[in-house]
């Protein structure tokens, strides 16, 4: 039976294995970079929920990790320019290093919000993670410090 999406996939840009060696390699990568540190993992849920998952499989340290759901969207698939908080973190983030894991980072406004809202609550550190990076349209300042895959343009579906 074929998914009601697979009819409109007009080509697949990564296979299963190329994501999957990516993913594997981002999170030796963040490993190394936080050996030894206090470090607390946070998605940005509903999207990255999928990735985040595969994504802590890989990291070999001790972290903490948490959630948040923030929209940008309303009801539509493009972004309002506006974001709010749906559901915070529970974790104390003070003098704590912070990893935020995002699947796609696009105009980068909800990220940049999210990023400064979180700087105010003392944190030693953050960084952004991401599958897959827009920057193309991007209209905040924000950049991931791990990129699975830059993309171009285009409507992508997939993951998960």
């Amino acid at each position: 039976m074929q998914h009601y999406v697979e009819k409109d996939i007009e080509k697949i840009l990564l296979s299963k294995e190329q994501i999957e060696k990516r993913v594997a390699e981002m999170g030796e990568q963040i490993s190394k970079d936080y050996e030894g540190k206090d470090l607390i993992a946070v998605a940005i849920l509903r999207g990255s929920v999928i990735f985040f998952s595969d994504l802590m499989r890989h990291i070999s340290i001790p972290m903490a990790i948490d959630f948040m759901a923030v929209s940008s969207y309303g009801s539509g698939s493009e972004t309002s320019g506006s974001a709010h908080i749906k559901f915070d973190m529970q974790e104390d983030i003070s003098g704590k290093h912070l990893l935020i894991v995002e699947d796609i980072i696009d105009s980068g406004n909800t990220l940049c919000y999210v990023k400064n809202l979180l700087k105010e609550r003392g944190c030693k550190s953050i960084k952004l993670c991401t599958l897959f990076d827009k920057p193309s349209r991007r209209e905040a300042p924000v950049y991931a410090d791990y990129i699975g895959y830059e993309v171009a343009n285009e409507f992508i579906v997939g993951y998960g």
